[in-house]
């Protein structure tokens, strides 16, 4: 039996974490699913709900409106089964952190304050507070998604980009052909800023 997968681009963070976890599971990518990369980014949804595949990746808000047009429902996070894979990371180079050190640290604390807020408040609250961002998006959809994000731990509680989230994205990237060699944690990770940050 082929289970048919539409997914997003080769070489995409989506596509790279859901192969680790396919193969951490025993699965193989290329023998033992067809995985559809071919159709556009916004359309997999669609492509999903019109019946060309079994299973969809679908960033937020589409998976949580194909479950609100009974067209589909979410079965699995890849975050929650990737472990903390660090999908966001701000790079600068050493020569501007050494001549900038306070306006780096005043955009790591401004960010940190956004930690905080999540951590310390309601998905209701939160989804008041960002809906503006998302205009195309109703009130009801954005909470349902932040409850979910919420109840998945998806938020670490500080900034501070430590060495086993780095591995395991040097781990998606090799599984996925797209890393050829590794990189010291040391030479390309600071976290003084983060750390001052956090407290």
């Amino acid at each position: 039996m082929i289970i048919y997968i539409v997914a997003v681009m080769t070489g995409g963070m989506p596509e790279m974490v859901f192969e680790y976890i396919l193969k951490k599971n025993g699965i193989n990518p290329q023998k033992d699913l067809s995985i559809n990369q071919s159709i556009d980014f916004g359309s997999t949804a669609a492509a999903f709900s019109g019946g060309q595949a079994d299973y969809t990746i679908e960033f937020e808000p589409s998976a949580t409106a194909l479950e609100a047009e009974n067209s589909g429902y979410v079965v699995a996070s890849l975050g929650v089964d990737s472990g903390y894979v660090p999908y966001t990371a701000y790079s600068a180079k050493t020569s501007y952190l050494n001549a900038n050190p306070n306006i780096i640290q005043k955009f790591t604390n401004a960010l940190q304050k956004g930690m905080d807020f999540v951590q310390s408040h309601t998905p209701e609250e939160i989804a008041k507070v960002i809906a503006p961002q998302f205009k195309e998006t109703d009130l009801a959809t954005i909470t349902t998604i932040v409850s979910r994000y919420y109840e998945q731990d998806t938020w670490k509680s500080d900034l501070i980009f430590n060495e086993e989230s780095f591995n395991l994205l040097q781990d998606i990237l090799e599984n996925s052909g797209e890393l050829k060699e590794r990189v010291p944690y040391e030479e390309l990770v600071t976290t003084t800023f983060a750390e001052k940050a956090a407290h």
